[in-house]
């Protein structure tokens, strides 16, 4: 199943039998059987009837209401799920500040694994990538996985993080004006890229996170905040590289994303055309449709059933099945 973005302007999402209809202006733009839908994304001013909101209610669909910035303003989700137990175990753990702290562990360590993997990757094929960046990723994995104090933690993963992204820097033509990560808002394309992509790979974990019955929003390595889906932004930090970076680069540097696809807000931002808005979500549909074997289970599985498997070993650890996290490591 796939996430339905719904993006042009005025666009309206209705149901039609045991189908979702995006339509504008009477004219029926896509239909999709509603079994083939994990989520919807409504982006912008496009709508939907109260009949295609019961319909993802009634499946059990969440429905994401954002900006053109890819900004959640609000969302749809069915009632809770029955799971009660796994969900106590959930906030009890909370409390655990031994539990939370091996678990950050293991995400940090598993985020700088994957971002050390695009960044030799591309160190191969541009001579001008320091050597010296590459170490330091290498020696704050090293670091992370024996760490024992959160401050500590952060400021390894904060320290690998500046030498990743000096590496994307150098993989990326001066034109592009990217000269470091810059979040609110972003000031240049590449910026606008990640923030986009991030933003979606949350909203396709907490529909993974839901589905296995887990609160999306009561977390263990980001705080919790109000709106924040803190469990969901703790998952996503191991999928950031292989999903939504290497996506970014490769959009850029095949020529299929330009300059002229993105337009500069009247606050300073950049956001992307409403033609480069399309070819991204389906470009990023695509990423997380991609199958890759995980050696743990030995047959391919798509990045986003595979956000579902690392939501199932969530719940097996907060319930006591599994004594360690074991989050995804990009080969």
């Amino acid at each position: 199943m796939s996430t339905l973005y719904v993006l042009e302007p005025d666009t309206r999402l209705e149901k039609e039998y045991g189908r979702l209809l995006v339509t504008k202006e009477d004219e029926v733009l896509l239909r999709v059987p509603i079994q083939k839908v994990s989520a919807v994304v409504l982006v912008g001013v496009a709508g939907a009837t109260t009949q295609a909101l019961h319909s993802l209610l009634r499946q059990g669909i969440p429905l994401f209401m954002v900006r053109r910035s890819g900004e959640l303003i609000g969302r749809l989700a069915p009632p809770t799920s029955f799971n009660l137990p796994l969900r106590q175990a959930q906030y009890r753990r909370n409390q655990e500040a031994d539990f939370a702290f091996q678990l950050a562990r293991e995400i940090v360590t598993a985020k700088i694994h994957n971002q050390a993997v695009l960044a030799s990757r591309l160190s191969r094929r541009k001579r001008d990538i320091s050597v010296g960046d590459l170490q330091q990723m290498k020696h704050a994995k090293q670091a992370a996985s024996t760490c024992n104090r959160m401050d500590s933690l952060l400021g390894i993963e904060g320290s690998a993080a500046n030498a990743y992204f000096n590496v994307l820097q150098k993989s990326i033509h001066s034109d592009w004006g990217f000269t470091g990560r810059v979040r609110r808002p972003p000031k240049d394309p590449i910026n606008a890229l990640l923030s986009l992509g991030y933003t979606f790979l949350g909203y396709a974990m907490i529909a993974a996170l839901e589905v296995v019955g887990l609160d999306p929003f009561l977390g263990y390595f980001h705080q919790e905040a109000y709106g924040r889906p803190s469990l969901a932004l703790d998952l996503i930090e191991e999928f950031r590289a292989p999903l939504v970076d290497s996506l970014v680069l490769t959009l850029i540097n095949k020529g299929l994303l330009k300059p002229d696809d993105f337009q500069t807000q009247t606050k300073g931002g950049v956001k992307l055309t409403q033609k480069g808005m399309r070819l991204f979500v389906q470009e990023f549909e695509d990423r997380l449709e991609t199958e890759i074997t995980l050696a743990e289970i030995g047959r391919p599985l798509s990045y986003r059933k595979i956000m579902e498997v690392q939501s199932r070993k969530m719940a097996n650890l907060i319930l006591g099945k599994e004594q360690s996290y074991r989050p995804f490591r990009w080969r």
